[in-house]
């Protein structure tokens, strides 16, 4: 029974007071904000935007054109994943489209590419647009390569991975249709995601969209830029091989080989929860940000695929700067580096016969308990030391 009793208007304000006191003390409770913060909805995108910019480091060069990877090894980790217990938190990653295949896989709750070059954070722009856009994998394609689907035997969602890539390979297109996605995209890039792009972003735009239009399935990873001497493609996989590669069990590992992979990456694209960052992996600015960041919103990293940038930082003398950053991440026990590592120079332990390099994980803790004993004199012992192989590695033996 709620008493008759009327309270004076002192007492009253006491009571209001008292309230407000304990609501300010709630709202300044590091625990209590972190528990509000929103960890798996959509971020804004003027964040997504904010985040993007204020993050980035200024674009730095490198000598080829990663339009796409060169790593057609990487279905044999894809089991390590599972086995290991890596799903959830947060990825990092560099480098384009291969990212893709371990972010779906993982099914982490936010993802941050970081790659020197600016031309990689257009590119990943020019692919969340693609993403935002195409519902499904036979539209994802269409996109990319300004393909419209049309006809009888214009595949469907249902369509398998090889039925979809016989159709892009042979369709027609036409530069008209070419420009007008091109202006598609860099609308959405400049009014949905409220990213502003200059004019020599526009241009970087023009170059990698229209490359995939030329090239179509053929295009790879290219050293050089087109148009300069030299520029050669040195048998590199193209994005058809990279698209229906497989373990040795012939699993496929592409995030196109099944709709629910793509669904889960096209669910986190459109959430805003793949950023891409200008970044140098030994910066003193973009991995700070990024690890602060995932601090501060509760979140703890559970894999950073390095491909084999390492060896370059190795090879620039500043793979230390690197170490204090990956010193500054949340991590766990469970947490681990995703390298991708040249075999095919020195017979790797680890090796899998017929591709030139092979994805090696490795603890967090670990790496920086190895780096802390100076085990690290160069990349090779890097590469070599406390590494978690696939299944299907081969141990090298002496002739």
């Amino acid at each position: 029974m709620f008493s008759q009793t009327r309270m004076s208007w002192p007492r009253l304000l006491l009571a209001f007071l008292i309230f407000g006191c304990l609501l300010g003390s709630v709202s300044s409770n590091p625990a209590a904000q972190k528990a509000r913060r929103n960890v798996s909805g959509t971020i804004p995108a003027t964040e997504f935007s904010r985040i993007v910019q204020e993050f980035s480091e200024k674009g730095g060069f490198f000598f080829s054109d990663n339009f796409i990877s060169n790593e057609t090894a990487y279905p044999f980790v894809l089991g390590k994943f599972k086995e290991l217990e890596l799903s959830g938190g947060a990825y990092i990653g560099v480098g384009p489209e291969q990212n893709f295949n371990y972010i779906a896989k993982i099914r982490p709750q936010i993802a941050f590419i970081v790659d020197i070059r600016r031309q990689a954070v257009i590119q990943h722009l020019m692919y969340k647009a693609i993403f935002h856009r195409a519902e499904n994998r036979a539209q994802f394609l269409s996109w990319l390569f300004s393909k419209p689907l049309a006809g009888n035997h214009a595949p469907r969602r249902d369509s398998s991975l090889d039925e979809i890539l016989a159709y892009i390979r042979e369709a027609p297109t036409s530069e008209e249709i070419f420009s007008r996605n091109l202006e598609t995209l860099r609308k959405t890039i400049e009014d949905d995601f409220h990213f502003p792009l200059s004019t020599e972003d526009v241009e970087t735009l023009r170059f990698v969209y229209g490359t995939f239009w030329q090239a179509n399935l053929r295009i790879s990873f290219r050293l050089g830029r087109a148009g300069f001497p030299g520029t050669w493609y040195g048998g590199f996989p193209t994005l058809q091989d990279l698209l229906l590669a497989t373990d040795a069990a012939g699993n496929r590992g592409s995030f196109l080989a099944s709709e629910e992979d793509y669904g889960f990456l096209r669910r986190l694209q459109r959430q805003n929860r793949i950023i891409p960052v200008v970044g140098d992996f030994a910066g003193k600015k973009a991995l700070a940000a990024v690890a602060g960041y995932l601090r501060e919103n509760g979140y703890t990293v559970t894999a950073f695929y390095t491909s084999n940038v390492e060896q370059y930082l190795f090879a620039d003398q500043v793979f230390g700067a690197f170490a204090e950053n990956i010193r500054k991440l949340p991590v766990s026990s469970n947490s681990v580096i995703l390298r991708m590592v040249r075999t095919g120079w020195e017979p790797h332990p680890a090796r899998i016969p017929g591709h030139r390099m092979t994805p090696l994980l490795q603890k967090i803790t670990l790496f920086l308990d190895d780096y802390d004993q100076n085990l690290f004199p160069d990349y090779w012992s890097l590469a070599t030391r406390d590494y978690i192989a696939p299944k299907s590695a081969v141990s090298y033996q002496e002739p």
